[in-house]
């Protein structure tokens, strides 16, 4: 594996990160205790070359976001959206 952030990937380190990924996939489905190891190998992986997130797809990246959700037990969820309007009661004239 490449321990340099500037040289180009081989298609090797993409290919594990892509097995990787496939096994804590697995990982989830089986409730396997070692997805947290596959969670800090994928880390690792990604953390020496960062450019290898642009190469996945958004299936594989929401796998690994699954993963961290299950094991820290954190939702990812849509921001709710403030409204500014004021309520019937509260409004006057001035305000149309």
């Amino acid at each position: 594996m490449s321990t340099q952030n500037n040289n180009p990937l081989s298609e090797n380190e993409i290919f594990q990160l892509q097995e990787k990924i496939a096994a804590l996939q697995d990982a989830l489905v089986t409730a396997n205790p070692g997805m947290p190891t596959l969670l800090r190998e994928i880390h690792n992986t990604i953390k020496l070359n960062p450019e290898q997130v642009t190469l996945l797809d958004e299936e594989a990246i929401g796998t690994v976001v699954q993963a961290l959700s299950k094991l820290t037990g954190i939702s990812v969820s849509a921001a709710a959206l403030k409204s500014n309007k004021k309520s019937l009661k509260s409004m006057t004239l001035d305000d149309l």
